[in-house]
């Protein structure tokens, strides 16, 4: 089976007192411009939201509100 793949945005990212953990929530990318990558995005998955807690903190400064990320779904064995 193959992978699907969506792109999403961070949407917010909350750290948790000084232990560098946070957590972060991520949402579909948008754009109303039919020539725009982000446009067949939306059109595949115009709703939804992921979740993260982090507890790494080198992780969790990877991720910067507003930036995007190709997230690919796999099926695991």
């Amino acid at each position: 089976m193959t992978s699907i793949r969506s792109k999403f945005i961070v949407a917010s990212v909350t750290k948790y007192n000084n232990s560098g953990a946070a957590s972060v929530k991520l949402t579909p990318v948008y754009s109303a411009d039919p020539a725009s990558e982000n446009k067949a995005f939306w059109d595949a998955t115009p709703n939804g939201s992921i979740e993260l807690h982090i507890q790494n903190p080198a992780a969790a400064e990877r991720f910067v509100p507003g930036q995007g990320y190709y997230v690919d779904f796999t099926p695991a064995e």
